[in-house]
């Protein structure tokens, strides 16, 4: 899995998301359910991950969405 979004913005992440989506690439949330140990108060980011093979199609999808990444490893 490739780490692409990590952020506390949860409408960021479900634009991300549907968009993917609708290029045929799936993604995964990781971290929602933090919220039941932060009260529900968003300082833990979620993480929206994809496959390794996806990775460079949904970073190109993101960046002519103007929606940030995570730096590449």
């Amino acid at each position: 899995m490739h780490e692409l979004l990590k952020t506390t913005d949860p409408t960021t992440v479900s634009a991300a998301t549907a968009y993917l989506k609708a290029e045929g690439i799936e993604a995964f949330v990781f971290d929602v359910h933090m919220s039941v140990l932060e009260g529900s108060i968003g300082i833990f980011p979620r993480r929206l991950m994809v496959r390794e093979e996806d990775a460079r199609r949904a970073r190109d999808l993101m960046a002519l969405l103007e929606i940030e990444t995570v730096e590449e490893e």
